[in-house]
Order: structure tokens, then sequence, then C-alpha cells
């Protein structure tokens, strides 16, 4: 039998983005006000349909820019300041999980280091960074008194999926390094670890274990004293990948 697309429902294709970020120590999400129905004025997370000449990793990268102004990395090239790593996340397709019409996105996970306000842009009448537990949060009021409801969509399911992502993954790989900017101290790695998972970890074993893995981190062959204190030694993500013995998240 010839193929007939008028035999099935017409759908459309969106991306998603959980944009995560380190900002004085607490782990962020990028949350974008919507300007257009459905959900008007609900924080939601960043994203749109996808167009019909491009694929899902460049709807997402194009997304991310235009409603915040943040542009993706790019894994072959040298490593610059302002770039997010991006992945792919898992797909949504719940038949009523948009009212407008049969709607499957595709979500995508952003990582990138401590970043200025990002900009709106697209349909999105205000964007900002808030901390994870508040956006997940179902309480009448966030920390700065204003009425908290549910994120649009199924946004807050997508959310709490890319942070279970990212705080897994952070176990073995080197994913948290995305976290920091090219050149870092393993202090500063600590506290992304510690900002991910929300616990305190011990310096000592923590710097044993990262500095344990040949070729995890590469010394750069500098010192800083941002962090107040002696000068302490600057890294940069080696060519190993995977931490080994993996560094399993501490039980709260």
């Amino acid at each position: 039998m010839p193929y007939d697309p008028s035999a099935f429902p017409p759908f459309a294709v969106t991306v998603d983005l959980v944009v995560l970020t380190v900002r004085r120590h607490a782990l962020c999400a990028l949350a974008v006000r919507r300007g257009e129905p459905p959900f008007q004025g609900r924080w939601a997370l960043p994203g749109g349909f996808v167009r019909a000449d491009e694929d899902l990793a460049q709807a997402a990268a194009r997304e991310l820019a235009e409603e915040t102004g943040l542009r993706v990395h790019d894994p072959v090239a040298p490593a610059r300041a302002g770039g997010a790593h991006l992945e792919q996340l898992a797909t949504y397709g719940d038949p009523q999980r948009d009212p407008r019409m049969r709607v499957v996105s595709v979500a995508h996970l952003a990582l990138a280091p401590d970043l200025p306000a990002p900009r709106a842009g697209g349909d999105a009448s205000n964007a900002r960074w808030a901390q994870v537990g508040e956006l997940l949060q179902q309480a009448d009021c966030g920390r700065d008194g204003e009425p908290v409801a549910p994120l649009a969509f199924d946004h807050a399911q997508i959310l709490a999926d890319g942070v279970e992502r990212a705080r897994s993954k952070i176990e073995y790989s080197s994913l948290a390094t995305a976290f920091c900017p090219p050149e870092f101290t393993v202090g500063e790695l600590r506290r992304v670890y510690e900002a991910v998972w929300g616990v305190a970890l011990d310096p000592r074993n923590f710097h044993r274990k990262v500095t344990g893995t040949p070729g995890f981190l590469v010394p750069t062959g500098g010192t800083t004293t941002r962090q107040g204190g002696r000068p302490a030694q600057l890294f940069r993500a080696g060519g190993a990948t995977l931490l080994n013995p993996p560094m399993l998240r501490p039980e709260v």
C-alpha cells in the first residue's frame, strides 16, 4: 500500500531546554516568562518549534540564542567563555501536554559556567536564573514574595529529569567541568559538585579522587588567588572523560 500522509494526524515537534548553571554556590536553571498564550505570564523552560530546515540540535542551539542570548560551545573548538554544553535529554509526547495541538518535545540539557543575567527574546517577555528548588516547589510564594505557579506545560517534569541527569552523570563523567571556566581550581570544581548535589564534600578526599584518574584534570602551570588565601593550582579538563573509580553521590 502506498504511504498516505493524510491517514495520520498532524503533530508538531518542539525543543525544550533545561539550562543549568551554578550561581553564588547554588544550582540554578534558566526560566522564561511566556509572553504569548498558552500559559501567558507563566514561567517556563526556554524552547520553541523546530523549523522544517533544521535538525534537533540546530533548533535547540537557535532557541537558546534567541530566547537567552547564550551560545552553544562547539566541542571540537577550543573552550571559550560563555559557551554552553548541550546534549539531548529525553522526548516527551503526552497527547495532552500542549493545549494547542499534538506536540512532541525533544528536551535538551545545557550546562554553562556562571553567567550574567540573560536577555529575553522570541516569545519570552522576561528571562531569569532561578534556584532549581524554587522552580520545582509548589509553595504559595517564592523567596522574593512573588506568587509561584507550576511551570507551564510539563516543564516541571522536564526540569526534574534534567537536574537528575546532571546529578547522576557527574558521578562518573567530566560533565561537572562544563560548569567551570576553561581554567579552574580543584576547589572551584568541588563547589560545583556541592551545588549540584546539595551536599558538603571533604576537600581532601575530593582532591584525591579527581586528580587520581590520569588525564581527567590537566595542570595548566598557572595559579590563582581569586578564591582568597594561598595561590591555588589551575587545571583544565583533560582527555579522560570518565572518572575511575566514580565519585558516588552522598546520600542525603
